[in-house]
């Protein structure tokens, strides 16, 4: 039984090295020099070592070319080695192709019906001792045998050799009690049967040999399914042993009890044997016949190997067998010897990329014509085979490659493919996500947020199919990556959509904005580009409209919106600091004014008084397009989860329309840090309260975003410092209607420059204020003012654009 399955490359040895230091043999027994003939066309180098490797040909001739009457011996050598040259290479290449058949049959066979182990037990060992041998001949033997042709030692279909190899060991440690009741019934039903005849029928036997095949017929007898059942551990080492004291007894020179004479009893203790191995040392058996751990010092050949694995798409699928050969690296030194090992030595790592040599395109007149979109999925015949076809079988083969094992242990380590993969999904999905950005800083281009989102969309549908070959959860990974971009930065301090998007609204945008390249549309709800010397590299309606917006809200999230929204109140802190400043220098003027307000002629010198008033306004304006741009984004915010998460935004927007208004103001916050969080607008901005809480010691402009500017700030600031809204802005509008019911009764042109657009903004402050009503405005500034201003500005637009 064990010859079955002996090492082809221990035979050999055993030939090779024998007959070199016994070589007078060779001269007197044609069986020997045949035998010797035989190996030497079969290899050109042996193992000694780990990659270590013995030259036959070369040492044998060096040897006998120094003995006398060997000149027949070396040119046996000689024919050999170019027999071995020439045909060797193509002898195993073929016993390779027909093993990986003979593999892929018997793993077919043994998965339908894995209760054949048992019977065919044998022949599973001898395929792996076979295909072990032919693998580790050409790991051997390609870069250490002269070649005539090298394709004889190039193999890319090894990985599916190895492949079947695997999972043969996988169906022998899976159906391990399958074979064990199967041997422990053959065991005591018939070869201890078989054996007591055999003992019976001896003419002369000891007394200790007696004993010994005694012990091996009760061991056998006693055994029973039972034990499996219970899962006894079953060791027969002391029969193993018994059986090499017993060979010892009947070989010796003068044993009344020869074994020679008594074959049959040999023949069937080594039958025996090899039953009881199936039983007690199934794993061990796996080493003997199927160990691939010489890969572990052949590292080169190992990348080079798998490299061209995935490289075929025939044999990406079993791609899989190279990391499963890692688990054979325990074997690579002895259990009596210390490791010497660690897993980082256990295969090198690819030391640098290949670079493919782009080829030169060749010269053409004009452009090559474009393909249109979906020409893709066109084709005459099922026969024609695109590029996305091979990719997508390349890729389901490689995912069945993955989904082979559910973990492999290496060492200590346990490698589970499907982790592995999940990993480096969300590694490539967040380098991908930001990538699909395309944001440039130095030209300060983005892609717009619609085709980031469908991007995204598609590449995530791509990467959902990868569930319908490998058993992963697609969504751990969009939750785990899509979280990650609506923060800041990402887990592994790289900047996110968010982050970009955000300096790019800011920095590019809205900086265009300020410059008054940009104005801000409220009836198209979206900034717009205004003809300018200079044109912008980039339409700002395509980055700022309600649909855009929408899109940007899909991808960032709410976590994402926040971070934009306190970016945009940063910047509105810092303009309010300039305010201050700017307060603190004009005080003695504003304290007189505000006590003034109903003694026009007294006004209108104060108001001369005052100075930097130009930039009070661009500055309030600046304040004004930043909340403008962020009420988009809110509505857009507000869209997104009503479509999502209907319910939840509902109930949220019924508790805050329900605040009573003498609710603690504590309370009213967190209710409108709730409802803001959701895009809803609030009577007071919580976004805005907490960036200026640190500062507690028609026309082609945008002068009407001063309404919003207006009404937020005024409603942070008195928030911070506890002052009653409604009475501030009642004071603010009794000052504001006297100023421009003063600048009506003005003759001079400068003065009276723009009044009517003045008055609309008035009524914009009213309209945008949820403290302030029209009731209030009339009372103070009559309304035949506003309706005289609103015919006059609309008037002035119809003469311009005619």
């Amino acid at each position: 039984m064990p010859c079955e399955y002996l090492s082809l490359d221990a035979m050999e040895k055993w030939i090779i090295f024998g007959f070199i230091l016994c070589h007078g043999i060779l001269n007197s027994d044609a069986t020997a020099l045949n035998l010797w003939k035989l190996a030497l066309q079969s290899s050109s180098c042996l193992a000694l070592f780990r990659d270590e490797v013995f030259h036959i040909h070369k040492a044998a001739e060096d040897l006998f070319v120094n003995i006398r009457g060997y000149n027949k011996r070396i040119n046996d050598i000689r024919e050999c080695k170019e027999a071995a040259v020439s045909h060797a290479g193509s002898m195993h290449r073929e016993r390779r192709k027909f093993l990986r058949s003979a593999l892929k049959e018997l793993a077919t066979v043994l998965s339908d019906q894995p209760g054949l182990l048992g019977p065919k037990a044998l022949f599973v060992f001898m395929a792996l001792s076979f295909a072990r041998d032919e693998i580790i001949w050409l790991l051997r033997h390609a870069d250490n045998m002269p070649k005539k042709s090298a394709d004889d030692f190039i193999d890319k279909h090894i990985a599916e050799l190895i492949f079947y190899m695997e999972e043969l060991r996988a169906h022998v440690r899976k159906y391990g009690p399958v074979m064990q009741r199967y041997y422990v019934q053959y065991l005591s039903g018939f070869d201890a049967v078989v054996l007591n005849e055999l003992v019976q029928n001896l003419s002369v036997c000891p007394e200790d040999e007696s004993i010994i095949m005694s012990s091996f017929v009760n061991t056998m007898t006693s055994l029973s399914v039972k034990q499996v059942e219970d899962g006894e551990v079953f060791d027969f080492r002391g029969m193993r042993l018994d059986w090499f004291r017993l060979q010892a007894y009947t070989s010796v020179s003068k044993a009344s009890l020869s074994l020679a004479d008594h074959r049959e009893l040999g023949k069937m203790m080594n039958t025996i044997i090899f039953h009881t191995k199936m039983v007690d040392s199934l794993v061990e058996m796996l080493v003997e016949t199927s160990d691939l751990s010489i890969f572990c010092f052949y590292s080169r050949a190992f990348e080079k190997m798998f490299q061209q694995c995935l490289e075929l798409p025939s044999q990406s699928r079993y791609s899989i067998a190279f990391p499963l050969l890692c688990t054979h690296f325990m074997s690579c030194t002895h259990e009596l010897c210390p490791e010497e090992l660690l897993p980082k030595h256990c295969a090198k790592t690819i030391s640098q990329a290949v670079n493919k040599k782009s080829k030169k395109q060749t010269g053409k007149k004009g452009e090559p014509e474009r393909e249109k979109p979906g020409v893709e999925s066109m084709r005459k015949n099922r026969l024609v085979v695109t590029n996305l076809d091979k990719l997508h079988t390349a890729l389901s083969e490689l995912c069945f490659s993955i989904n082979y094992v559910p973990n492999m242990v290496v060492w200590e380590h346990t490698f589970t493919p499907r982790e592995y993969l999940t990993s480096h999904l969300e590694i490539r999905f967040t380098k991908s996500i930001v990538g699909m950005t395309m944001y440039n800083q130095a030209t300060q281009e983005i892609a717009k947020p619609s085709e980031l989102l469908t991007s995204v969309r598609a590449y995530m549908t791509v990467l959902q199919s990868i569930e319908n070959y490998v058993q992963i959860d697609i969504t751990r990974v969009f939750n785990n990556v899509l979280l990650q971009q609506t923060q800041h930065l990402d887990s592994h301090g790289e900047p996110t959509i968010t982050s970009l998007y955000t300096n790019w609204y800011l920095e590019t945008l809205l900086r265009q904005v300020s410059n008054g390249h940009i104005a801000y549309f409220p009836a198209m709800k979206a900034f717009v580009n205004l003809p300018t010397e200079n044109e912008l590299t980039f339409n700002a309606e395509e980055y700022s409209d309600i649909s855009e917006m929408r899109a940007l809200s899909e991808l960032l999230g709410p976590y994402g919106m926040k971070f934009l929204s306190e970016s945009l109140m940063w910047h509105i802190s810092s303009q309010v600091a300039e305010l201050k400043k700017l307060v603190v220098e004009n005080v003695e003027v504003l304290t007189q004014m505000r006590t003034s307000f109903d003694k026009p002629d007294q006004m209108a010198a104060l108001f001369k008084r005052l100075s930097s008033v130009d930039s009070v306004l661009k500055r309030m304006t600046i304040i004004g397009v930043i909340l403008s741009f962020r009420s988009l984004a809110q509505e857009a915010l507000r869209d997104v989860l009503s479509y999502h998460i209907p319910f939840l935004v509902s109930s949220i927007e019924d508790f805050k329309d329900h605040i009573p208004r003498e609710t603690d103001m504590k309370v009213a916050m967190n209710v409108y840090e709730l409802s803001s969080a959701a895009g809803l607008p609030c009577e007071i901005d919580p976004a805005l309260v907490v960036a200026l809480s640190s500062q507690k010691s028609g026309h082609c402009n945008n002068i009407h975003c001063l309404a919003k500017a207006i009404n937020q700030i005024a409603a942070a600031l008195f928030t911070i410092h506890k002052g009653s809204i409604e009475d501030r802005l009642k004071e603010f509008l009794a000052l504001a209607s006297s100023s421009l019911l003063k600048i009506g009764q003005e003759t001079d042109k400068t003065t009276t420059r723009n009044r009517e657009s003045v008055y609309l903004l008035l009524d914009m402050i009213v309209q945008e204020s949820p403290f302030l009503t029209m009731d209030l405005l009339e009372s103070c500034f009559p309304y035949v003012l506003l309706r005289n201003a609103y015919h006059a500005v609309y008037k002035q637009s119809v003469t311009s654009s005619a």
